[in-house]
């Protein structure tokens, strides 16, 4: 099995779940930050739609790239799995935590 993805949907939905990573990261990183002037809450507000979104697309494309273009690589196997536990998050989210 190869590592990296041979096709360009694969390439795409690596790529923007390596997107979704990182800015999860960052965003969690920055929430921890004191901040005097203005809410640290306003910065996920923003950001968690654009990911999230990103997160998404990137599961399509997943799925799109093992099925269709045949792309059996261990990335794209990743980024379906981490799409689909974010899918998961986004659908349970409200029964664990009271925003």
């Amino acid at each position: 099995m190869k590592i990296l993805p041979d096709t360009k949907v694969g390439k795409w939905s690596v790529g923007l779940q390596t997107f979704f990573l990182m800015g999860a990261g960052i965003s969690a990183l920055l929430l921890n930050i004191p901040n005097r002037l203005s809410s640290n809450d306003r910065w996920w507000d923003i950001t968690a739609p654009i990911i999230f979104s990103a997160t998404i697309a990137a599961f399509i494309l997943g799925i799109r790239a093992l099925r269709k273009h045949k792309d059996y690589s261990a990335l794209v196997y990743i980024s379906v799995g981490v799409g689909a536990l974010a899918i998961l998050f986004i659908f349970t989210h409200s029964l664990f935590i009271s925003d």
